[in-house]
């Protein structure tokens, strides 16, 4: 009986020192040391909190969009951004709108929105560019 109370009294001190290294706590009382865990498992839970926000802010401002000739007469759209709604159907509409044939397209959805195609225009590629960027950003801020 008194073996066992020497074992968790041991396995507690092994507990505390180890939580007092963890949080650079200078203190050698069980309540400071506890305390002082509290505190740093508040610290480090608001730090993850800050990193979710900042990553889910880059992920929305993500808009990537190179359009470039790839024979003539054919051009080659990539398209990354947030997804969003109608994202895909508001593009393909507005290559309807300019007349553009879509020969060939990939598209993913998983974290975030992707395009792949080949399409076949009389368009300069810099002025498919920027609508396509500009309705992107149009979509996905609306979106949000």
């Amino acid at each position: 009986m008194a073996c066992s109370k020497i074992h968790r009294r041991i396995a507690l001190r092994r507990k505390l020192q180890i939580l007092r290294t963890l949080t650079k706590s200078k203190s050698e009382k069980k309540s400071s040391i506890i305390t002082d865990t509290s505190l740093y498992i508040h610290k480090l839970k608001l730090q993850v909190e800050a990193i979710k926000k900042e990553c889910q802010h880059l992920i929305n401002q993500i808009h990537a969009v190179k359009v470039e000739n790839v024979g003539r007469g054919f051009l080659a759209v990539r398209v990354r951004c947030k997804k969003g709604e109608q994202v895909l159907s508001k593009i393909l509409e507005m290559f309807e709108g300019l007349n553009l044939n879509v020969v060939e397209a990939r598209i993913t959805c998983k974290s975030f929105f992707g395009m792949e195609a080949v399409v076949e225009a009389d368009i300069d590629a810099a002025i498919l560019n920027q609508a396509i960027l500009s309705l992107v950003r149009m979509q996905t801020q609306s979106s949000t």
